[in-house]
């Protein structure tokens, strides 16, 4: 499978079947993926025999009607596009001076469908943001967030397996914990009973039939 195709299922997932409904002409995210891999490839600087040097600062410009479609989509399009950037990098073995950033940007002398991206070197500063995400949306977290089914909950989940207050989340700035509030239906960390538990990077959380996936992600100062 080609990252192309693995840029394409995850900008779907991101989305949420948005992308066949905004997208229908002009510009589409694939394209973007592609020109930032083509601008990643060639700006590749090898600095010795196993360290091969890329730019982190991508700006993509588009027209005006295109970036009013993409930035309809919110942060879940630059978050995706970043991500599998990162991975795309991690593919070819490419290391960055500091963590990605890509930024969308209107240019009034581009017409519908035609993108131009420009890359750079710098160093940015960044804060380590948990998400969770649930059937494709991201969902920030902050020091204490509750899951559940009830209104009074921070993340509110339909499912009938889910109690009102079912679990929560606790981070400190360097790591997470996870805890079950006595729920009906209990709730999993990586398919083992959950009470009280450090959520690793990249854990699977179950409540009901909701499947969570807790992340920490580089997000620059100041986005």
């Amino acid at each position: 499978m080609g990252i192309l195709d693995s840029f394409e299922r995850g900008l779907e997932r991101a989305v949420n079947g948005a992308f066949a409904r905004t997208f229908r002409s002009g510009l589409a995210p694939v394209e973007i993926t592609a020109a930032l891999k083509k601008e990643m490839d060639v700006h590749a600087s090898p600095v010795a025999r196993d360290r091969v040097l890329v730019p982190n600062r991508y700006v993509v410009r588009m027209s005006g009607e295109d970036h009013a479609a993409m930035s309809a989509l919110g942060d879940p399009l630059i978050d995706e596009l970043t991500d599998l950037l990162s991975d795309y990098a991690a593919q070819q073995r490419y290391q960055t001076a500091s963590p990605l950033v890509i930024a969308l940007e209107p240019d009034p002398s581009l017409t519908v469908g035609l993108l131009d991206v420009r890359s750079s070197s710098e160093r940015v500063e960044v804060v380590w943001q948990p998400v969770l995400e649930i059937e494709g949306q991201r969902h920030p977290l902050g020091e204490r967030t509750v899951i559940g089914r009830g209104s009074e909950a921070d993340i509110t989940i339909d499912d009938t397996g889910i109690s009102r207050r079912h679990l929560e989340i606790v981070w400190d700035g360097r790591r997470a914990e996870a805890r079950d509030l006595g729920s009906t239906n209990g709730s999993t960390l990586n398919g083992a009973r959950l009470t009280r538990a450090v959520l690793p990077n990249e854990s699977v959380l179950q409540a009901g039939r909701t499947r969570m996936l807790f992340r920490v992600v580089a997000k620059a100062q100041g986005r």
